[in-house]
């Protein structure tokens, strides 16, 4: 979770933050690049437009390095957005959370009608005319996603256990892993009853054998100290002489 804030932090403080102290520039870029294309009737509704304006119609240094930066920033966002989708499985709120980003961040998606609120003030930056039909959409369109993001990662820290992988792909950094022995404690107890039932029978058969061979054994011996007593008190006599 530490490498997702740092990922998040880093997009914010350096690139965006570039990026907003250059919002005029952004601006003048797409006021030329969309004289260019003659295409000033509406707003600049998506991020493909923006990109098929840098691709097609831009004529200067200045204004294709700004336009870059903007896309740049959207795709570092699409790609953690794409990524934390392996950090952790979640719940409905923080897949619903980046459903939105993904598809706020999609090329196609319609821009026009998003607005980006306090504390951000990236609107109040624009004339009327440009915050209500030109470019109110697509300067709102960073910091919305920035905010979902903090609010996925705010969600994912309340959770009570979560698997989290490296946003690089490594391995489980927090998870509570089960005793290995746990799947044979699970065959245990899972053993059907009638197998018990056997067991049992089987055990008890061999004790009752056990029992009858050690009664007959007993009684043997008995019948021989019997004998024994009758002859000692019966002892042999020769027999008689014969005339």
């Amino acid at each position: 979770m530490n490498e997702v804030k740092e990922a998040l932090r880093n997009i914010e403080q350096k690139k965006y933050k570039l990026f907003l102290q250059q919002q005029f520039t952004f601006i003048g870029a797409l006021q030329h690049t969309r004289e260019n294309a003659h295409d000033l009737i509406g707003p600049v509704a998506s991020i493909g437009q923006v990109q098929s304006y840098m691709d097609h119609h831009c004529n200067n240094s200045t204004d294709r390095r700004i336009l870059n930066l903007f896309l740049n920033i959207c795709n570092d966002l699409s790609e953690l957005c794409y990524r934390l989708e392996t950090v952790c499985s979640g719940n409905n709120i923080t897949n619903s959370i980046l459903e939105r980003c993904k598809l706020l961040l999609s090329h196609s998606n319609d821009l026009s009608t998003i607005r980006a609120t306090y504390p951000h003030d990236v609107v109040n930056h624009l004339s009327c005319e440009e915050a209500k039909n030109r470019y109110g959409g697509v300067v709102s369109l960073i910091p919305i996603v920035l905010d979902c993001m903090k609010e996925w990662v705010s969600h994912m820290e309340k959770l009570p256990q979560h698997r989290l992988y490296n946003v690089s792909g490594g391995s489980a950094t927090s998870e509570k892993r089960a005793p290995q022995d746990a799947p044979a404690r699970a065959a245990i107890s899972q053993t059907p009853p009638s197998l018990h039932l056997e067991a049992q029978t089987s055990t008890s058969n061999k004790d009752n054998k056990q029992v009858q061979r050690s009664k007959h054994v007993r009684k043997k011996h008995l019948n021989a100290i019997k004998n024994h007593s009758r002859k000692v008190k019966d002892p042999w006599k020769p027999p008689g002489r014969h005339a």
